[in-house]
């Protein structure tokens, strides 16, 4: 699934699996890892995690410069991020 599409129509996943099989196995590898690399870091909270938040910010750092490369509105921004609102999470 692409992890990006920015619409306010709903996308069905069998839409969204169609639309990320054409695209190149680089790109659906940078998409998969930007989503888990957001995830994870939606999930560390707190000082005990600023270690793990800054390899999850570099994860996500490589995967969208591939991502941004091959169409720049696939890219992840903060606030695609869930359960993160403000710069102090960060």
């Amino acid at each position: 699934m692409i992890a990006a599409i920015r619409t306010t129509v709903p996308v069905p996943d069998a839409v969204a699996g169609r639309v990320a099989a054409q695209l190149p196995p680089r790109v659906q590898a940078a998409v998969a890892d930007a989503a888990e690399a957001a995830r994870l870091y939606a999930a560390c909270r707190g000082p005990q995690y600023t270690e793990a938040r800054q390899l999850l910010e570099a994860r996500l750092r490589v995967a969208n410069k591939i991502l941004a490369a091959h169409n720049p509105g696939l890219a992840v921004r903060w606030a695609d991020i869930p359960t993160l609102t403000t710069k102090e999470e960060r």
